[in-house]
C-alpha cells in the first residue's frame, strides 16, 4: 500500500486519502458490475423493504457486506473484504467459501460468484445486465472487456467510504424523524442517507416502479459518490426531492459548495474536504447547512422531526432510571 501507519492507528492520509478519478476509474467500472451481481443476488432473495431498502448494502470494517440474505431454512452473507482483496461467503450452518477480488474480467467474476453460490447450496437466477450504467448495458456473463482491479485504489475508494459512513451517521444521529440508515446502493454506486418530511410528495408522471416508491415521500438525502470527469471526481451531494423554491440558490456552506443546474444538487468535491483543516466539521457544515434549507424552504416540521432524545442516564451520572436530554448539537 501507498500509505505508512502505525499498528491500530489510523493516520489522516489513510482516513482521507487521495482519490483520482481518472487513475482508477476502469477499476470503478469492474468494481460497480462486480458489487452490482452481489447486490442483485440480494434483491432476489430478500423480502421487499420501503424505498427498496431490502438491496442495499452496509460498510464495514474491512469493506462492504450484504448482511444477512435469507435462504431455505438459515442465512448467508457476502462481504467484500477490501482490506485482503477477498470476497468471503458465510453461511448460517458454518460453511466459508473464498474468492480473490483481482484484475479479472466481470464475466469470469460472475460465473464464479454463481458458482460458489451453487456449491453452498443456493440457488438464485438474477436479471444479468447492469442497472444504472446507461453507457454500457453488456450482461454479466458476457462482460470480457472491464476487468480491471487495482487493489490500492479500491482500498483508497473504501477508505474515503468508510470515513464518509461515519461523518453520515453522526449526522443522522441528530434527526429523530423518518430516516434511512447509512447504506451504500449498488446500483447507482453511492452511500446515502435520506430523511423524510412525513409528508406525501406528488406523484412522478412517467416514473418507473423503482422511482415511485423510492420518492413517494418528500425527501433530503445526502452521500458519497466517485463522481465523473464532470464532477472532476469524488463528491459528497445533497438534493431534494421535490425541491422547494428557492433551494437551487440557498445560502449553503461551505462557500466552495455548488449547484450544478444539470445534475439538480448541491456538490463539495472530495478533495476540498480532505485538505480542509476538520474534514470532519467541514463536512458536517455541508450536511446541515443543505438540510437546512430544504427543511426551511420546504415547510418541513422541524420541532417534530428533531425532538431531543431522551436516554437514561449512566449509575456514575445520576439514577440509571432517570431520563436526560442528550447534549445539545453543535451550533451552526
Amino acid at each position: 500500500m501507498a500509505f505508512a501507519s502505525t499498528p491500530g492507528v489510523d493516520t489522516r492520509e489513510d482516513a482521507w486519502p487521495e482519490l483520482p478519478l481518472e487513475v482508477w476509474r476502469d477499476s470503478y467500472a469492474t468494481l460497480h458490475r462486480y458489487t452490482q451481481i452481489l447486490g442483485k443476488v440480494k434483491l432476489a432473495l430478500t423480502p421487499l423493504e420501503n424505498h427498496f431498502w431490502n438491496v442495499t448494502f452496509r460498510v464495514a470494517a474491512r469493506g462492504l457486506t450484504t448482511g444477512l440474505i435469507p435462504y431455505g431454512h438459515g442465512a448467508f452473507e457476502v462481504d467484500f473484504d477490501f482490506l485482503a482483496h477477498e470476497l468471503l461467503f458465510r453461511t448460517s450452518r458454518g460453511d466459508t467459501r473464498v474468492l480473490g477480488l483481482e484484475s479479472r474480467p466481470v464475466a469470469d467474476f460472475y460465473r464464479d460468484v454463481m458458482a460458489t453460490l451453487r456449491s453452498l447450496g443456493v440457488e438464485v437466477r438474477i436479471w444479468e445486465t447492469p442497472v444504472e450504467i446507461p453507457d454500457d448495458t453488456t450482461p454479466f456473463g458476457e462482460d470480457r472487456h472491464h476487468a480491471t482491479y487495482q487493489p490500492e485504489y479500491v482500498h483508497r475508494w473504501w477508505r474515503a467510504l468508510l470515513q464518509s459512513s461515519v461523518v453520515l451517521e453522526e449526522f443522522r444521529a441528530r434527526f429523530t424523524g423518518k430516516c434511512s440508515p447509512v447504506h451504500f446502493f449498488w446500483g447507482s454506486f453511492d452511500l446515502a442517507v435520506t430523511r423524510f418530511s412525513g409528508r406525501p410528495a406528488p406523484e412522478r408522471p412517467g416514473a418507473d416502479v423503482v422511482t415511485r416508491e423510492s420518492y413517494c415521500e418528500e425527501v433530503c438525502s445526502a452521500g458519497f459518490w466517485p463522481g465523473t470527469p464532470e464532477t472532476k471526481g469524488a463528491a459528497f451531494y445533497c438534493y431534494a426531492s421535490p425541491e422547494p423554491k428557492g433551494f437551487s440558490t440557498a445560502s449553503v456552506r461551505p462557500s466552495v459548495a455548488a449547484y450544478p443546474p444539470a445534475l439538480k444538487e448541491y456538490l463539495l468535491a472530495y478533495d476540498d474536504v480532505r485538505r480542509a483543516e476538520d474534514p470532519k466539521a467541514f463536512l458536517l457544515d455541508f450536511l446541515q447547512s443543505t438540510y437546512d434549507a430544504c427543511a426551511d424552504l420546504g415547510a418541513w416540521e422541524r420541532e417534530r422531526l428533531e425532538r431531543p432524545l431522551y436516554v437514561p442516564r449512566l449509575p456514575s451520572v445520576g439514577r440509571a432510571d432517570e431520563p436526560a436530554t442528550l447534549p445539545e448539537q453543535p451550533a451552526d
